[in-house]
Protein backbone atom coordinates (compact mmCIF):
# COMPACT_ATOMS: atom_id res chain seq x y z
CA UNK A 1 0.00 0.00 0.00
CA UNK A 2 1.47 3.41 -0.96
CA UNK A 3 1.80 6.32 1.47
CA UNK A 4 -1.06 8.32 -0.05
CA UNK A 5 -3.45 5.39 0.15
CA UNK A 6 -2.37 4.62 3.72
CA UNK A 7 -2.90 8.26 4.73
CA UNK A 8 -6.33 8.33 3.10
CA UNK A 9 -7.36 5.13 4.90
CA UNK A 10 -6.12 6.48 8.24
CA UNK A 11 -8.10 9.70 7.73
CA UNK A 12 -11.20 7.70 6.81
CA UNK A 13 -10.83 5.59 9.97
CA UNK A 14 -10.48 8.73 12.10
CA UNK A 15 -13.60 10.28 10.59
CA UNK A 16 -15.68 7.10 10.80
CA UNK A 17 -18.59 7.00 13.28
CA UNK A 18 -17.71 6.08 16.85
CA UNK A 19 -19.40 2.69 16.51
CA UNK A 20 -17.12 1.80 13.59
CA UNK A 21 -13.97 3.10 15.30
CA UNK A 22 -14.69 1.13 18.46
CA UNK A 23 -15.05 -2.26 16.80
CA UNK A 24 -13.13 -4.84 18.87
CA UNK A 25 -9.71 -5.66 17.43
CA UNK A 26 -9.40 -9.11 19.04
CA UNK A 27 -11.76 -11.77 20.32
CA UNK A 28 -10.62 -10.85 23.84
CA UNK A 29 -12.19 -7.40 23.35
CA UNK A 30 -15.43 -8.85 21.99
CA UNK A 31 -18.16 -8.30 24.58
CA UNK A 32 -21.59 -9.76 25.18
CA UNK A 33 -21.56 -13.05 23.26
CA UNK A 34 -19.47 -15.15 25.64
CA UNK A 35 -21.88 -18.06 25.21
CA UNK A 36 -20.55 -18.74 21.71
CA UNK A 37 -17.32 -16.73 21.47
CA UNK A 38 -15.94 -16.81 25.01
CA UNK A 39 -12.90 -18.73 26.18
CA UNK A 40 -13.40 -22.47 25.75
CA UNK A 41 -16.65 -22.00 23.86
CA UNK A 42 -17.59 -23.24 20.38
CA UNK A 43 -15.95 -20.62 18.16
CA UNK A 44 -12.80 -20.35 20.25
CA UNK A 45 -12.37 -24.13 20.19
CA UNK A 46 -12.83 -24.18 16.41
CA UNK A 47 -10.14 -21.51 15.99
CA UNK A 48 -7.75 -23.32 18.34
CA UNK A 49 -8.10 -26.48 16.25
CA UNK A 50 -7.85 -24.63 12.93
CA UNK A 51 -11.27 -25.95 11.96
CA UNK A 52 -13.34 -22.83 11.29
CA UNK A 53 -16.60 -23.84 9.64
CA UNK A 54 -19.23 -22.10 7.52
CA UNK A 55 -21.95 -20.50 9.60
CA UNK A 56 -24.99 -18.24 9.67
CA UNK A 57 -24.89 -15.56 12.38
CA UNK A 58 -28.45 -14.81 13.43
CA UNK A 59 -29.26 -11.97 15.80
CA UNK A 60 -30.78 -8.50 16.26
CA UNK A 61 -29.06 -5.37 14.93
CA UNK A 62 -26.01 -4.14 16.83
CA UNK A 63 -25.06 -7.48 18.39
CA UNK A 64 -21.68 -7.77 16.66
CA UNK A 65 -22.29 -10.03 13.65
CA UNK A 66 -19.98 -8.14 11.26
CA UNK A 67 -17.37 -7.63 13.95
CA UNK A 68 -17.37 -11.32 14.84
CA UNK A 69 -16.90 -12.31 11.20
CA UNK A 70 -13.89 -10.01 10.89
CA UNK A 71 -12.36 -11.31 14.11
CA UNK A 72 -12.81 -14.93 13.05
CA UNK A 73 -11.07 -14.24 9.74
CA UNK A 74 -8.24 -12.46 11.55
CA UNK A 75 -7.81 -15.20 14.15
CA UNK A 76 -7.87 -17.95 11.51
CA UNK A 77 -5.43 -16.02 9.27
CA UNK A 78 -7.89 -16.28 6.40
CA UNK A 79 -8.32 -13.67 3.68
CA UNK A 80 -11.46 -11.68 4.44
CA UNK A 81 -13.95 -10.68 1.75
CA UNK A 82 -17.16 -8.82 2.55
CA UNK A 83 -20.25 -8.15 0.47
CA UNK A 84 -23.78 -6.99 1.18
CA UNK A 85 -26.65 -9.03 -0.24
CA UNK A 86 -28.52 -5.74 -0.73
CA UNK A 87 -26.18 -4.55 -3.48
CA UNK A 88 -24.12 -7.57 -4.57
CA UNK A 89 -25.21 -10.36 -6.89
CA UNK A 90 -23.97 -13.56 -8.52
CA UNK A 91 -21.52 -11.67 -10.76
CA UNK A 92 -19.80 -10.25 -7.66
CA UNK A 93 -19.76 -13.72 -6.13
CA UNK A 94 -18.06 -15.21 -9.21
CA UNK A 95 -15.32 -12.59 -9.00
CA UNK A 96 -14.70 -13.42 -5.31
CA UNK A 97 -14.69 -17.16 -6.11
CA UNK A 98 -12.14 -16.74 -8.94
CA UNK A 99 -9.80 -14.77 -6.68
CA UNK A 100 -10.28 -17.29 -3.85
CA UNK A 101 -9.37 -20.17 -6.16
CA UNK A 102 -6.18 -18.40 -7.26
CA UNK A 103 -5.31 -17.53 -3.67
CA UNK A 104 -5.84 -21.10 -2.53
CA UNK A 105 -3.87 -22.59 -5.45
CA UNK A 106 -0.89 -20.23 -5.29
CA UNK A 107 -0.51 -19.58 -1.56
CA UNK A 108 -2.71 -22.15 0.15
CA UNK A 109 -4.60 -19.26 1.78
CA UNK A 110 -8.21 -19.73 2.82
CA UNK A 111 -10.87 -17.15 1.95
CA UNK A 112 -13.60 -16.23 4.39
CA UNK A 113 -16.56 -14.62 2.64
CA UNK A 114 -18.88 -12.56 4.81
CA UNK A 115 -22.31 -11.85 3.28
CA UNK A 116 -24.26 -9.29 5.26
CA UNK A 117 -28.07 -9.55 5.21
CA UNK A 118 -27.87 -12.88 3.41
CA UNK A 119 -31.64 -13.25 3.72
CA UNK A 120 -31.91 -10.61 0.95
CA UNK A 121 -30.58 -13.08 -1.61
CA UNK A 122 -33.18 -15.16 -3.42
CA UNK A 123 -33.02 -18.94 -3.73
CA UNK A 124 -31.08 -18.92 -7.01
CA UNK A 125 -28.47 -16.54 -5.57
CA UNK A 126 -28.11 -18.62 -2.43
CA UNK A 127 -27.80 -21.79 -4.54
CA UNK A 128 -24.95 -20.20 -6.51
CA UNK A 129 -22.66 -20.29 -3.50
CA UNK A 130 -23.33 -23.94 -2.58
CA UNK A 131 -20.59 -25.68 -4.63
CA UNK A 132 -17.87 -23.35 -3.36
CA UNK A 133 -18.83 -23.84 0.26
CA UNK A 134 -18.97 -27.58 -0.31
CA UNK A 135 -15.55 -27.89 -1.99
CA UNK A 136 -13.84 -25.59 0.52
CA UNK A 137 -13.10 -22.74 -1.88
CA UNK A 138 -14.94 -20.44 0.52
CA UNK A 139 -15.73 -20.46 4.20
CA UNK A 140 -19.05 -18.66 4.37
CA UNK A 141 -20.26 -16.48 7.19
CA UNK A 142 -23.72 -15.10 6.52
CA UNK A 143 -25.36 -12.54 8.77
CA UNK A 144 -29.09 -12.08 9.16
CA UNK A 145 -31.61 -10.49 11.49
CA UNK A 146 -34.31 -12.86 10.16
CA UNK A 147 -34.97 -16.44 11.19
CA UNK A 148 -32.73 -18.58 8.93
CA UNK A 149 -35.36 -21.34 8.94
CA UNK A 150 -37.57 -19.08 6.83
CA UNK A 151 -35.06 -16.95 4.94
CA UNK A 152 -32.11 -19.24 4.09
CA UNK A 153 -32.79 -22.17 1.77
CA UNK A 154 -32.45 -25.63 3.23
CA UNK A 155 -29.56 -26.73 0.98
CA UNK A 156 -27.36 -23.86 2.16
CA UNK A 157 -28.59 -24.18 5.73
CA UNK A 158 -27.54 -27.85 5.82
CA UNK A 159 -23.96 -26.83 4.99
CA UNK A 160 -23.74 -24.15 7.67
CA UNK A 161 -23.96 -24.03 11.43
CA UNK A 162 -26.48 -21.49 12.76
CA UNK A 163 -24.94 -19.38 15.54
CA UNK A 164 -27.49 -17.36 17.49
CA UNK A 165 -26.36 -13.99 18.85
CA UNK A 166 -28.57 -12.41 21.50
CA UNK A 167 -29.34 -8.78 22.22
CA UNK A 168 -26.56 -7.43 24.43
CA UNK A 169 -27.23 -7.17 28.14
CA UNK A 170 -27.24 -3.77 29.87
CA UNK A 171 -23.95 -4.72 31.54
CA UNK A 172 -22.34 -5.45 28.16
CA UNK A 173 -23.62 -2.16 26.71
CA UNK A 174 -22.21 -0.39 29.79
CA UNK A 175 -18.76 -1.91 29.24
CA UNK A 176 -18.79 -0.80 25.59
CA UNK A 177 -19.87 2.75 26.52
CA UNK A 178 -17.18 3.05 29.22
CA UNK A 179 -14.51 1.86 26.79
CA UNK A 180 -15.54 4.48 24.25
CA UNK A 181 -15.37 7.22 26.88
CA UNK A 182 -11.90 6.17 28.02
CA UNK A 183 -10.23 5.30 24.70
CA UNK A 184 -8.04 8.22 23.60
CA UNK A 185 -7.03 6.69 20.27
CA UNK A 186 -10.34 5.54 18.79
CA UNK A 187 -12.95 6.77 21.25
CA UNK A 188 -13.88 9.99 23.03
CA UNK A 189 -11.01 10.09 25.52
CA UNK A 190 -9.43 13.17 23.98
CA UNK A 191 -12.70 15.10 24.36
CA UNK A 192 -12.78 14.75 28.17
CA UNK A 193 -16.43 13.65 28.13
CA UNK A 194 -18.12 13.26 31.52
CA UNK A 195 -21.29 11.17 31.31
CA UNK A 196 -23.55 11.76 34.30
CA UNK A 197 -24.70 8.61 36.11
CA UNK A 198 -28.39 9.01 35.32
CA UNK A 199 -27.51 9.83 31.70
CA UNK A 200 -25.40 6.67 31.46
CA UNK A 201 -28.26 4.59 32.83
CA UNK A 202 -30.69 6.04 30.30
CA UNK A 203 -28.20 5.63 27.44
CA UNK A 204 -27.79 1.93 28.26
CA UNK A 205 -31.51 1.40 28.76
CA UNK A 206 -32.62 3.05 25.51
CA UNK A 207 -30.10 1.04 23.49
CA UNK A 208 -32.33 -2.05 23.71
CA UNK A 209 -29.27 -4.30 23.54
CA UNK A 210 -27.93 -2.56 20.40
CA UNK A 211 -24.31 -1.45 20.86
CA UNK A 212 -24.33 0.58 17.64
CA UNK A 213 -27.37 2.57 18.79
CA UNK A 214 -25.73 3.31 22.15
CA UNK A 215 -22.45 4.51 20.62
CA UNK A 216 -24.17 6.60 17.96
CA UNK A 217 -26.29 8.37 20.59
CA UNK A 218 -23.27 8.86 22.85
CA UNK A 219 -21.26 10.43 20.03
CA UNK A 220 -24.07 12.82 19.09
CA UNK A 221 -24.56 13.87 22.72
CA UNK A 222 -20.81 14.30 23.35
CA UNK A 223 -20.08 16.33 20.22
CA UNK A 224 -23.03 18.64 20.86
CA UNK A 225 -22.20 19.18 24.55
CA UNK A 226 -20.84 22.57 25.60
CA UNK A 227 -17.19 22.73 26.68
CA UNK A 228 -16.70 24.26 30.14
CA UNK A 229 -13.73 26.34 31.35
CA UNK A 230 -11.83 23.22 32.31
CA UNK A 231 -12.24 21.78 28.82
CA UNK A 232 -14.76 19.12 29.91
CA UNK A 233 -17.93 18.11 28.08
CA UNK A 234 -20.68 17.19 30.52
CA UNK A 235 -23.37 14.94 29.02
CA UNK A 236 -26.63 15.16 30.96
CA UNK A 237 -29.82 13.14 30.98
CA UNK A 238 -31.52 15.70 28.72
CA UNK A 239 -28.66 15.45 26.22
CA UNK A 240 -29.16 11.68 25.95
CA UNK A 241 -32.92 12.11 25.49
CA UNK A 242 -32.28 14.65 22.73
CA UNK A 243 -29.67 12.43 21.06
CA UNK A 244 -31.96 9.41 20.95
CA UNK A 245 -35.14 11.37 20.16
CA UNK A 246 -37.09 8.16 20.88
CA UNK A 247 -36.35 4.58 21.77
CA UNK A 248 -35.57 2.38 18.80
CA UNK A 249 -38.34 -0.23 18.82
CA UNK A 250 -37.05 -3.56 17.56
CA UNK A 251 -39.77 -4.73 15.22
CA UNK A 252 -40.07 -5.94 11.67
CA UNK A 253 -43.60 -6.08 10.37
CA UNK A 254 -42.67 -8.57 7.66
CA UNK A 255 -40.31 -10.76 9.65
CA UNK A 256 -40.28 -13.13 12.58
CA UNK A 257 -40.93 -10.43 15.18
CA UNK A 258 -44.23 -9.79 13.42
CA UNK A 259 -45.37 -13.36 14.05
CA UNK A 260 -43.87 -13.57 17.53
CA UNK A 261 -45.57 -10.37 18.65
CA UNK A 262 -49.03 -11.27 17.32
CA UNK A 263 -48.66 -14.68 18.94
CA UNK A 264 -47.80 -13.03 22.25
CA UNK A 265 -50.80 -10.68 21.92
CA UNK A 266 -53.16 -13.56 21.12
CA UNK A 267 -51.91 -15.71 23.98
CA UNK A 268 -52.16 -12.79 26.42
CA UNK A 269 -55.81 -12.34 25.42
CA UNK A 270 -56.50 -16.06 25.66
CA UNK A 271 -54.94 -16.11 29.16
CA UNK A 272 -57.02 -13.07 30.27
CA UNK A 273 -53.97 -10.85 30.88
CA UNK A 274 -54.81 -7.24 29.92
CA UNK A 275 -51.35 -5.96 30.87
CA UNK A 276 -49.55 -8.38 28.56
CA UNK A 277 -52.07 -7.77 25.79
CA UNK A 278 -51.72 -3.99 25.98
CA UNK A 279 -47.92 -4.21 26.05
CA UNK A 280 -47.68 -6.35 22.90
CA UNK A 281 -50.29 -4.22 21.18
CA UNK A 282 -48.17 -1.14 21.92
CA UNK A 283 -44.97 -2.84 20.75
CA UNK A 284 -46.56 -3.73 17.44
CA UNK A 285 -48.15 -0.37 16.75
CA UNK A 286 -45.07 1.63 17.81
CA UNK A 287 -42.96 -0.64 15.62
CA UNK A 288 -44.97 0.41 12.56
CA UNK A 289 -47.40 -2.50 12.28
CA UNK A 290 -50.50 -1.90 10.15
CA UNK A 291 -53.31 -1.23 12.68
CA UNK A 292 -55.85 -2.82 10.34
CA UNK A 293 -53.83 -6.03 10.41
CA UNK A 294 -54.00 -5.96 14.20
CA UNK A 295 -57.74 -5.24 14.06
CA UNK A 296 -58.27 -8.23 11.79
CA UNK A 297 -56.36 -10.48 14.16
CA UNK A 298 -58.27 -9.14 17.17
CA UNK A 299 -61.56 -10.02 15.44
CA UNK A 300 -60.18 -13.52 14.99
CA UNK A 301 -59.41 -13.72 18.72
CA UNK A 302 -63.00 -12.78 19.53
CA UNK A 303 -64.46 -15.66 17.51
CA UNK A 304 -61.77 -18.21 18.33
CA UNK A 305 -61.32 -17.76 22.07
CA UNK A 306 -64.51 -16.06 23.32
CA UNK A 307 -67.21 -17.03 20.85
CA UNK A 308 -70.69 -17.32 22.33
CA UNK A 309 -69.40 -17.06 25.89
CA UNK A 310 -69.76 -13.32 25.22
CA UNK A 311 -71.44 -12.45 21.90
CA UNK A 312 -70.64 -8.75 22.46
CA UNK A 313 -66.91 -9.47 22.06
CA UNK A 314 -67.21 -9.73 18.30
CA UNK A 315 -69.21 -6.50 18.18
CA UNK A 316 -66.53 -4.70 20.22
CA UNK A 317 -63.79 -5.87 17.85
CA UNK A 318 -65.64 -5.04 14.65
CA UNK A 319 -66.40 -1.60 16.12
CA UNK A 320 -62.69 -1.19 16.89
CA UNK A 321 -61.82 -2.09 13.30
CA UNK A 322 -64.28 0.54 12.06
CA UNK A 323 -62.84 3.12 14.47
CA UNK A 324 -59.29 2.44 13.24
CA UNK A 325 -60.45 2.74 9.63
CA UNK A 326 -62.34 5.96 10.37
CA UNK A 327 -59.90 7.70 12.71
CA UNK A 328 -56.52 6.42 11.55
CA UNK A 329 -53.49 6.72 13.82
CA UNK A 330 -52.90 7.47 16.60
CA UNK A 331 -56.53 8.05 17.63
CA UNK A 332 -57.73 4.64 16.44
CA UNK A 333 -55.16 2.84 18.58
CA UNK A 334 -57.24 3.48 21.70
CA UNK A 335 -60.15 1.60 20.14
CA UNK A 336 -57.88 -1.41 19.65
CA UNK A 337 -56.66 -1.06 23.23
CA UNK A 338 -60.25 -1.07 24.47
CA UNK A 339 -61.05 -4.12 22.35
CA UNK A 340 -58.15 -6.22 23.64
CA UNK A 341 -58.92 -5.32 27.26
CA UNK A 342 -62.55 -6.32 26.66
CA UNK A 343 -61.42 -9.64 25.21
CA UNK A 344 -59.16 -10.25 28.20
CA UNK A 345 -61.96 -9.81 30.74
CA UNK A 346 -64.54 -11.75 28.70
CA UNK A 347 -65.36 -15.39 29.58
CA UNK A 348 -63.53 -17.76 27.28
CA UNK A 349 -64.87 -20.51 25.05
CA UNK A 350 -63.48 -22.18 21.96
CA UNK A 351 -66.55 -24.41 21.54
CA UNK A 352 -67.58 -22.96 18.16
CA UNK A 353 -63.97 -23.01 16.95
CA UNK A 354 -63.59 -26.68 17.89
CA UNK A 355 -67.00 -27.56 16.44
CA UNK A 356 -66.17 -25.99 13.09
CA UNK A 357 -62.77 -27.70 13.07
CA UNK A 358 -64.51 -31.05 13.56
CA UNK A 359 -66.89 -30.27 10.71
CA UNK A 360 -64.00 -29.52 8.35
CA UNK A 361 -62.32 -32.76 9.40
CA UNK A 362 -65.46 -34.76 8.52
CA UNK A 363 -65.88 -32.90 5.24
CA UNK A 364 -62.32 -33.81 4.35
CA UNK A 365 -62.23 -37.38 5.61
CA UNK A 366 -65.75 -38.82 5.13
CA UNK A 367 -67.87 -39.57 2.09
CA UNK A 368 -69.76 -36.46 0.97
CA UNK A 369 -73.26 -37.94 0.79
CA UNK A 370 -76.09 -36.01 -0.90
CA UNK A 371 -78.35 -33.70 1.06
CA UNK A 372 -81.14 -35.85 2.59
CA UNK A 373 -84.36 -35.64 0.53
CA UNK A 374 -86.46 -34.11 3.32
CA UNK A 375 -84.02 -31.14 3.52
CA UNK A 376 -83.99 -30.40 -0.20
CA UNK A 377 -85.99 -27.55 -1.69
CA UNK A 378 -88.81 -28.82 -3.92
CA UNK A 379 -88.89 -25.91 -6.37
CA UNK A 380 -90.56 -27.80 -9.25
CA UNK A 381 -93.19 -30.51 -9.73
CA UNK A 382 -90.50 -32.88 -10.95
CA UNK A 383 -88.56 -32.35 -7.73
CA UNK A 384 -91.68 -33.00 -5.67
CA UNK A 385 -92.24 -36.21 -7.62
CA UNK A 386 -88.73 -37.30 -6.81
CA UNK A 387 -89.43 -36.86 -3.10
CA UNK A 388 -87.68 -33.54 -2.53
CA UNK A 389 -88.90 -32.11 0.77
CA UNK A 390 -90.95 -35.20 1.63
CA UNK A 391 -91.27 -35.73 5.37
CA UNK A 392 -89.85 -32.32 6.29
CA UNK A 393 -91.29 -30.99 9.56
CA UNK A 394 -91.79 -27.22 9.60
CA UNK A 395 -90.47 -26.08 13.00
CA UNK A 396 -93.01 -23.31 13.52
CA UNK A 397 -95.82 -25.85 13.47
CA UNK A 398 -94.52 -27.39 16.68
CA UNK A 399 -94.36 -26.28 20.30
CA UNK A 400 -91.35 -24.00 21.01
CA UNK A 401 -90.33 -24.59 17.35
CA UNK A 402 -88.66 -27.83 18.39
CA UNK A 403 -88.45 -30.57 15.78
CA UNK A 404 -86.68 -33.86 16.29
CA UNK A 405 -85.41 -34.63 12.79
CA UNK A 406 -81.97 -35.33 11.40
CA UNK A 407 -80.09 -32.64 9.45
CA UNK A 408 -76.96 -34.60 8.59
CA UNK A 409 -76.26 -37.09 5.79
CA UNK A 410 -77.01 -40.69 6.76
CA UNK A 411 -73.33 -41.63 7.16
CA UNK A 412 -72.98 -38.94 9.85
CA UNK A 413 -76.30 -39.52 11.59
CA UNK A 414 -76.03 -38.76 15.29
CA UNK A 415 -72.74 -36.90 14.94
CA UNK A 416 -72.29 -34.03 17.40
CA UNK A 417 -69.87 -31.16 16.84
CA UNK A 418 -70.85 -28.32 19.15
CA UNK A 419 -70.40 -28.65 22.91
CA UNK A 420 -71.26 -25.36 24.63
CA UNK A 421 -69.32 -24.61 27.79
CA UNK A 422 -70.62 -23.27 31.08
CA UNK A 423 -68.76 -19.98 30.62
CA UNK A 424 -70.63 -16.68 30.38
CA UNK A 425 -73.51 -16.42 27.95
CA UNK A 426 -72.77 -19.91 26.64
CA UNK A 427 -74.48 -21.27 29.77
CA UNK A 428 -77.75 -19.97 28.29
CA UNK A 429 -76.88 -21.43 24.91
CA UNK A 430 -76.31 -24.82 26.50
CA UNK A 431 -79.64 -24.62 28.35
CA UNK A 432 -81.53 -23.71 25.17
CA UNK A 433 -80.03 -26.61 23.25
CA UNK A 434 -80.25 -29.20 26.03
CA UNK A 435 -83.45 -30.72 24.60
CA UNK A 436 -81.64 -31.53 21.35
CA UNK A 437 -78.50 -32.98 22.84
CA UNK A 438 -79.98 -35.29 25.48
CA UNK A 439 -78.48 -38.78 25.18
CA UNK A 440 -76.44 -37.91 22.08
CA UNK A 441 -73.13 -39.85 22.11
CA UNK A 442 -69.95 -37.81 22.54
CA UNK A 443 -67.72 -37.48 19.49
CA UNK A 444 -64.00 -37.04 20.15
CA UNK A 445 -63.00 -34.00 18.11
CA UNK A 446 -59.95 -32.89 20.08
CA UNK A 447 -57.54 -33.82 17.29
CA UNK A 448 -59.38 -31.95 14.57
CA UNK A 449 -58.00 -28.50 15.24
CA UNK A 450 -55.15 -26.73 16.93
CA UNK A 451 -54.98 -23.64 19.12
CA UNK A 452 -53.00 -21.60 16.63
CA UNK A 453 -54.32 -18.41 15.11
CA UNK A 454 -53.08 -18.73 11.55
CA UNK A 455 -54.23 -16.89 8.51
CA UNK A 456 -53.78 -18.56 5.12
CA UNK A 457 -50.14 -18.28 4.19
CA UNK A 458 -48.98 -17.18 7.65
CA UNK A 459 -46.38 -19.25 9.53
CA UNK A 460 -47.78 -20.53 12.81
CA UNK A 461 -47.40 -17.74 15.39
CA UNK A 462 -47.04 -20.14 18.29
Amino acid sequence: MDLFRHAAQADQTHSAPLAARMRPRTLAEYVGQERVAGAGRLLQRALDQGALFSMILWGPPGTGKTTLARLLAQASKAHFEQMSAVSAGVADLRKVVKEAQLRKGMYGERTLLFIDEIHRWNKAQQDAILPYVEDGTLTLIGATTENPSFEVNSALLSRCRVITLEALSDDAIGVIVDRALADRERGLGELAVELEDDARGLLVNLANGDARAALNALEVAALSAAVDEAGRRRVSLDAIVEAYQRRHVQYDKSGELHYDAISALHKSVRDSDPDGALYWLGRMLQGGEDPLYVARRVVRMAVEDIGLADPLALQQCVAAQQAVHFLGQPEGELALAQAVVYLCQAPKSNAVYRAYGSVLKDVEETRNDPVPLHLRNAATGLMQGLGYGKGYQYAHDYADARVDQSHLPPNLAGRRYYYPTEHGYEQKVAARLAWRYDDVPNVDDTSSTSSSSNEPGDPAPG
